[in-house]
């Protein structure tokens, strides 16, 4: 029988969310319904209120989630009831041209459950990134279940599903950093400092954070920067440079998704050098750069989709890095909440008091 549980919904553009009824349906076949037991509170679902992703209202909010299975359709073989999961928003199809390439982590053709959660009255719910876990309960497709260690804490490792994937993954998936590389990392919120820690798992030597709040630099100190730059003070480009020998970083993240901060970026880089861009622009903002330079500079200009991850791979691989104590995913939970706080939490990460809230059901 179909659940009735609670959830949060944006039911027009920039109207407070609303804690109310839905309808989660049986699963269908390749489908899992999972019982949520924390899920993080994402940029991304902002933008979603703020109809800076689709207009298709009302939105299920909420998608950075980890929980237990509690039932499967029929022909689920990756799941069983039971199972402890971080939840995914690239469920890997397997036979696109990218999966047929052997790169699945840039996936194609992700998938979501085909059936649609609603409101009471029968209204069809859009789920943020095809998830929807500020719910007591969600309908996913199966392949966005990513089994791990039972052990590890729900509230901590769920931030995988998004942002601390996000982070780790431009610096070590796409952004290549290794042992004795040089990283600059611009906007130190929680992907920006996930980049930060990724950076020095991976052995890289200098770690420079570049932010305009030193709140968020005492963070980023936190996670393994050895040095800040507070670039409302200073030229960060300049400040990378000297810090970097005068010729800048072998990899630059910018976690912020700005021309300004792209361009800070793109000359903050050492000659031949990455800059990687994972935080996510507004549709409208456009960079302009000397193609010369492009030329010039060689080197690469990439984009991180997800962390460039592929969650079977990266996920249990992180959990037991947090297990064992060498990745504190705990650093990057602000507070717990619950479903009725939020709209408040909404508030205090557009100020930026958090790196995470998370909901806990």
């Amino acid at each position: 029988m179909p659940n009735t549980v609670k959830g949060v919904i944006a039911r027009a553009k920039g109207a407070p969310v609303e804690v109310v009824d839905i309808v989660v349906p049986d699963p269908g076949p390749g489908e899992a319904v999972v019982a949520v037991q924390a899920c993080g509170v994402c940029h991304t679902d902002l933008h979603y209120r703020e109809g800076g992703i689709n207009d298709e209202f009302p939105f299920l909010l909420g998608h950075e989630a980890a929980g237990v299975v509690e039932s499967v359709g029929e022909g689920v073989t990756e799941v069983a009831p039971g199972d402890f999961v971080i939840l995914n928003w690239r469920a890997v199809c397997g036979q696109c041209r990218a999966c047929q390439k052997g790169t699945p982590q840039y996936c194609f053709n992700t998938h979501n459950a085909t059936q649609k959660m609603t409101l009471t009255d029968g209204t069809e719910l859009s789920p943020a990134l095809g998830i929807g876990a500020f719910a007591e309960k969600t309908l996913v497709a199966a392949g966005q279940c990513t089994k791990v260690d039972p052990e590890a804490d729900p509230a901590a490792v769920g931030l995988l599903g998004c942002g601390v994937m996000a982070g780790f993954g431009a610096a070590v998936n796409t952004g290549g950093i290794g042992r004795g590389d040089s990283i600059a990392v611009i906007g130190c919120g929680g992907v920006g400092n996930a980049a930060i820690a990724g950076a020095k798992l991976a052995g890289a030597t200098t770690i420079i954070a570049v932010d305009i709040d030193d709140r968020k630099l005492d963070w980023a100190t936190g996670f393994g920067a050895t040095h800040t730059v507070n670039s409302s003070a200073e030229d960060p480009v300049e400040a990378i440079r000297k810090l970097t020998d005068g010729h800048g970083a072998d990899v630059v993240v910018d976690a912020v998704g700005r021309p300004e901060t792209y361009e800070q970026a793109f000359y903050a880089r050492d000659l031949a050098g990455t800059v990687v861009l994972v935080g996510v622009p507004s549709p409208e903002v456009q960079v302009t750069l000397p193609l010369i330079e492009v030329f010039g500079r060689g080197g690469a200009l990439k984009s991180s989709w997800y962390g460039d991850c592929l969650p079977s791979r990266d996920f249990p691989m992180l959990v037991d890095l947090y297990k064992q104590g060498r990745f504190d995913l705990d650093a990057f939970v602000s507070e717990t909440i619950g479903l009725d706080d939020v709209e408040a939490a909404f508030t205090k990460m557009h100020h930026g008091e958090v790196l995470r809230s998370v909901v806990q059901l």
